[in-house]
């Protein structure tokens, strides 16, 4: 507990790490162009939980599409272990330093879910491993794409990711007074470069609305910061509408037949953005079924957006898990690699495993197929495209 004095003490710490992450920002160069590199290192982390058995299943299905350019040199796939909830709490730290330096050494890195502490766990008090990754490799993008034709659903969601709620969840405190007080931050520099990554993208790709959320009527200082920073971003690109809404409608208005087929692209800060894809990736089928990517100018990781389901591991069922997060992570990483045209091929294996033909469905249970069996079927029906 602290008394105002060191209250105070903490808060100015808290302010001066921030200007030192945007001065960071505003030295960055621009995004590595990997068309140039003489070989793209693609590290592997598979986490815990079911982490490890989907994650590897995806590496062995990009093995499978990338096999001519790994047989010449040109990628190479890294493992790296570590990232368990057993050694991050050993060593004290959401990322050991050890395992940190190898994710570093990797241009793009496919990672598995991880387990986070929560109050009264066994576990000490360590921060998320993917709030932590984002803020070091400065991810700044979380980009989540929810895609149901038959329903008329094509959205793209850009999370801001290295901000908000999230950013300083762990360096809240609780007075003598038994008041407890967390914090969140918005900066210029960080908003503009999200609100400018969602719009090149939806001007790119012929998206005709970008829509911002916040809750700038009650969080009047970050988030109105946010959306007006983000409305300032929208006015360069004439060819857009922008619009904004409330978080709270516009987890209404997600399920609303009427209203949600208006919604193309988004751009909201962290904590809304982690709610409101959860809520999104419920109508291509749960959050299993739904990949991200974390983009940043010099890393990018591609992850499951569900966690580690260490309750399947410990009723033995680790090998029934669903891989197609871990897939559709996959197709990002592709894409963004500039691999497009395996990217194609395997999201539309994707879409005849999981929705067209389904000769194998994976229930997470022995009522299912395997995850290998599901990886196998996915591998023979891009052979067959």
């Amino acid at each position: 507990m602290k008394n105002i004095q060191q209250a105070q003490e903490h808060f100015a710490a808290l302010i001066e790490a921030q200007k030192k992450r945007v001065a960071a920002m505003r030295a960055e160069g621009d995004f590595i162009d990997y068309s140039k590199l003489d070989k793209l290192v693609i590290g592997v982390c598979g986490g815990d939980g079911i982490g490890p058995t989907i994650t590897h299943e995806a590496e062995r299905v990009l093995r499978f599409l990338l096999a001519d350019e790994v047989a010449a040199g040109r990628v190479e796939f890294k493992e790296i272990d570590g990232l368990t909830i057993e050694n991050r709490a050993a060593c004290g730290k959401a990322i050991p330093d050890d395992v940190l330096a190898e994710l570093k050494a990797c241009h793009v890195i496919l990672k598995g879910p991880t387990t986070t502490p929560r109050a009264g766990d066994e576990w000490p008090n360590i921060e998320s491993a993917n709030v932590a990754m984002r803020k070091e490799l400065d991810l700044f993008a979380n980009v989540r794409p929810v895609k149901v034709p038959e329903e008329g659903i094509d959205w793209t969601f850009f999370r801001e990711n290295t901000e908000g709620a999230y950013t300083l969840g762990s360096c809240g405190f609780e007075t003598e007074d038994g008041i407890s007080i967390d914090f969140t931050v918005t900066t210029t520099d960080g908003t503009e470069r999200i609100a400018k990554l969602a719009y090149d993208y939806a001007h790119r790709n012929h998206k005709k609305r970008v829509s911002i959320v916040t809750k700038a009527n009650i969080v009047k200082e970050t988030d109105g910061k946010f959306l007006r920073i983000c409305q300032q971003i929208g006015a360069q690109y004439p060819d857009i509408v922008t619009d904004d809404w409330y978080i709270d409608i516009m987890t209404a208005k997600l399920v609303d037949k009427k209203r949600r087929t208006d919604f193309s692209v988004f751009v909201l800060p962290n904590l809304y953005g982690d709610i409101i894809t959860d809520e999104a990736a419920e109508f291509q089928g749960g959050v299993g079924t739904a990949g991200s990517g974390n983009i940043g100018k010099r890393y990018a990781m591609f992850e499951a957006i569900h966690g580690s389901a260490p309750r399947m591991v410990k009723e033995g069922r680790a090998q029934y898990a669903d891989p197609c997060s871990m897939l559709r992570a996959s197709v990002m990483l592709l894409s963004h690699i500039g691999r497009q045209a395996q990217a194609d091929k395997l999201e539309r294996a994707l879409d005849i495993c999981m929705f067209e033909e389904k000769a194998l469905t994976v229930t997470g249970r022995d009522t299912g197929c395997t995850c290998e069996e599901f990886g196998d079927y996915v591998m023979r029906t891009i052979s067959a495209l």
